[in-house]
Order: C-alpha cells, then sequence, then structure tokens
C-alpha cells in the first residue's frame, strides 16, 4: 500500500481527526496540505480555508487520495505521527525492535524484522487499545518508501 492509498481508505471521520491534529500541533503542515487541495481542485485556498473544517478535511483527503500526491501524503503521515501522535510512533518502534531517536528511525532503511517478532509487534500493538490510529499508524508506516517489508504488507492486507 502506498501513502495515496491510505488516505483513500480513510473514512470522513478518520480523516477529519488526523487533519484536527494536524491543524492544533502543526498547523503550517495543515495550511501546506490545504493549499495542495485549492490547487488540485483548481480553487483559491482563500476560499477552501473559509469553507467549515470537515468540508475542507474532505478535499484534502480527496487530493491525497490521488496517485500524483503521493509523496506529499507520505510527508503529511510522517509529520503526524511524529509531531501528534509520537508516543504511539515510539511504541510501534520499540516493539518492533527498530533503532530510533524519539521517532525518527536511525537507519534509513531499516531491515525488516524476523516473521515471528513481526506476528508479535503488530498482536500486541492492536490488543493494547481501541485507538484507530493504530491500523492508521500500521499502514501509513508500510507505505512509507524506506519501509520495503513485503512481510508487512501481507499481514496487514489480511487483517
Amino acid at each position: 500500500m502506498r501513502s495515496y492509498q491510505v488516505f483513500a481508505s480513510m473514512t470522513p471521520e478518520e480523516a477529519t481527526a488526523l487533519m484536527r491534529g494536524l491543524n492544533e500541533k502543526v498547523p503550517v503542515m495543515f495550511t501546506q496540505a490545504v493549499h495542495a487541495a485549492a490547487a488540485a481542485l483548481k480553487s483559491r485556498p482563500v476560499f477552501l480555508m473559509k469553507q467549515p473544517f470537515e468540508k475542507r478535511a474532505a478535499a484534502v483527503r480527496r487530493t491525497l487520495s490521488r496517485v500524483a500526491a503521493n509523496d506529499v501524503a507520505s510527508e503529511i503521515l510522517a509529520v503526524y505521527f511524529l509531531e501528534c501522535r509520537k508516543e504511539l510512533l515510539i511504541e510501534w518502534l520499540d516493539l518492533l525492535g527498530i533503532e530510533h531517536d524519539e521517532g525518527t528511525l536511525s537507519e534509513d532503511e531499516p531491515a525488516a524484522p524476523d516473521d515471528a517478532r513481526l506476528d508479535s509487534a503488530i498482536a500486541e500493538f492492536r490488543k493494547a487499545s481501541g485507538d484507530p490510529d493504530r491500523e492508521l499508524l500500521m499502514r501509513a508506516f508500510a507505505a512509507q518508501d524506506a519501509i520495503e517489508w513485503p512481510s508487512l504488507d501481507a499481514r496487514l492486507e489480511a487483517q
């Protein structure tokens, strides 16, 4: 799965929650996402910024669901988890045994853990709570360019 597909698979509620988090903690990134959506919709950013929040979030989600927006979608997902849900990202990386510095990977392309560790990490991560960002994080993590782990992709698609 690629990052644009992560956005395409989000429910409107999930997209709105993600955009609210970005708007609160990283308003510059949210504004950039709205400007990208305005450009894709061929409208003025001011028009989109005056819309109710849910409409802005829906426009951004539609824009980031396009193949051409994959790089921007990847960046927004990374920023969301690094800035808004860092504790969740750190928990996931620790379960996988991946070296990191406060959520930032130490290696450019970390090696995939063995299948047993991966299965254990996924099971442990899923059972911790009913937070929908847990599933979103695993999909977003697998979609990042630095992560080429077919075994993770297969497990997430099977669920």
